[in-house]
């Protein structure tokens, strides 16, 4: 977890939040002394600067961070993120410089500094504490901060400590907290109950394969979350090479953001009713492992012929939206660390969603700029349907010729919700180089615009 705002107001440094064209200005109305010491510091403004002001004691009296400028900032996610690495230890309370809303973003990236994957190995605890300003809503803030952390953390989990069975548990512990419910269908009874793709994926692996469904709400309109739950990927029979394995304990990635997700729906209580499934899988190389081939049949009855046991996310989504319709939700959400063409095309740091309803998706665009969480709409271009379709069986689960691989895959999930209202996401779900307020790691992707969303999307 990140500090929260927890020091006393007496305590705290004032801390002026100035942009590059304001800094002649705001100095002209401070004493000589502040003045000669902003310019023996060089203080521009710039994004990034950072100086304290030592009072007679020693500490901390007075502090400065650069805003920039329009152009500076638009490069930057967490600006005042980057400042509090700079600052010396204390606590520190913004007293002027920015709007409420931004105050709210740079508060939450100030946070998620503080952020640290510790299970292994100790941390260093973040020096720089601080206190929200006025007009901040400090207990959202380290709500949204918690959820994200809880993402973070079961991502940067290895998956020797993060099997489908210690999925489950972290879903039974998120329900627990918030009195939600949480079933659990699993091994030969994904084959009694309807869900053969899920256990046809996970059949190879000692660790048995397993639906997660968690239910909390009684009112208001349904809203269900699917999230991609496979541990780890070797790709199967279609064996990944080592370089591209490494990283595959963050396959569970879509499971580990509906999960942040479903944290922040229920500690704000939003009033809808809310459902969570995760198939959770280990893709793995055994005598029972599914073979290239093979023709599947699915929950809804839809064949699917297997070109690529490396395309394994698709099936076992396609079994929980097949279930997930049947509710007939108000609106569904898949999230899925789905496909490597994503990430060529608009790299790790945006979120490609997809949605047929332009509404839905103004709607997740303008709050993912208020939330400092890019996404990028991308299209369910019909034309590629005949791409997903081998001849032989109804669906091909990996079309050759490798183009548009994350609109095909998009298509192929759109082929299990019906008319449902459907949005999805193919997430990266990890951060690769460090940067101001997000760790090197795991990382929650959509979710914050998502949930910031929801009151537009559903009217809650």
């Amino acid at each position: 977890m990140p500090p929260v705002f927890s020091a006393p107001e007496t305590d705290a440094c004032p801390l002026h939040v100035i942009a590059s064209d304001d800094v002649d200005s705001w100095l002209s109305g401070q004493p000589q002394r502040v003045q000669a010491w902003a310019a023996a510091q060089r203080f521009t403004g710039a994004c990034g600067q950072a100086i304290a002001l030592p009072g007679a004691d020693g500490t901390p009296e007075l502090a400065l961070a650069g805003y920039g400028n329009a152009s500076q900032r638009a490069r930057r996610r967490f600006v005042l993120a980057e400042a509090a690495a700079k600052l010396p230890a204390g606590s520190y309370r913004i007293m002027s410089g920015l709007s409420a809303e931004d105050a709210a973003t740079e508060c939450l990236g100030w946070l998620l500094t503080g952020y640290s994957f510790d299970r292994y190995k100790a941390a260093s605890p973040s020096a720089a504490q601080l206190i929200a300003p006025e007009g901040v809503d400090a207990a959202a803030i380290e709500s949204l901060a918690a959820a994200e952390c809880l993402t973070r953390d079961l991502i940067n989990t290895p998956a020797s400590d993060m099997g489908p069975a210690e999925l489950q548990a972290a879903a039974e512990a998120l329900a627990a907290t918030y009195s939600a419910d949480v079933s659990t269908i699993e091994g030969a009874d994904l084959l009694a109950q309807n869900l053969p793709l899920i256990h046809t994926v996970g059949r190879a692996s000692d660790r048995a394969p397993r639906l997660i469904d968690l239910r909390w709400g009684d009112t208001g309109p349904r809203l269900t979350l699917v999230g991609k739950g496979v541990c780890f990927d070797t790709g199967g029979l279609n064996l990944k090479p080592g370089n591209s394995m490494a990283l595959m304990k963050k396959d569970m990635g879509g499971a580990a953001n509906v999960l942040g997700l479903a944290q922040m729906i229920m500690a704000a209580g939003l009033n809808l009713r809310l459902r969570v499934l995760i198939p959770a899988v280990e893709n793995a190389v055994s005598g029972p492992a599914f073979r290239p081939g093979d023709i599947l049949t699915s929950r809804k009855g839809l064949t699917v012929e297997i070109n690529n046991t490396d395309a394994e996310g698709r099936l076992v989504l396609a079994d929980a939206l097949a279930l997930a319709t049947e509710e007939a939700p108000d609106l569904l959400v898949s999230m899925a660390t789905l496909t490597g063409a994503a990430r060529v095309a608009v790299g790790p740091d945006l979120s490609p969603f997809y949605t047929d309803h332009d509404s839905d998706a103004a709607a997740l665009a303008a709050s993912a700029a208020r939330q400092a969480d890019p996404v990028w709409r991308m299209p369910f271009h019909a034309p590629y349907e005949p791409m997903i379709e081998p001849g032989i069986a109804d669906l091909d689960n990996a079309p050759a010729g490798g183009f548009a691989g994350s609109i095909t895959a998009a298509l192929f999930l759109r082929r299990f919700v019906d008319e449902t209202r459907y949005m999805h996401f193919d997430i990266y779900g990890w951060t690769p180089s460090a940067a101001p307020g997000r760790a090197k790691g795991g990382a929650l992707q959509g979710a914050r615009a998502l949930f910031a969303a929801l009151p537009e999307l559903l009217e809650v």
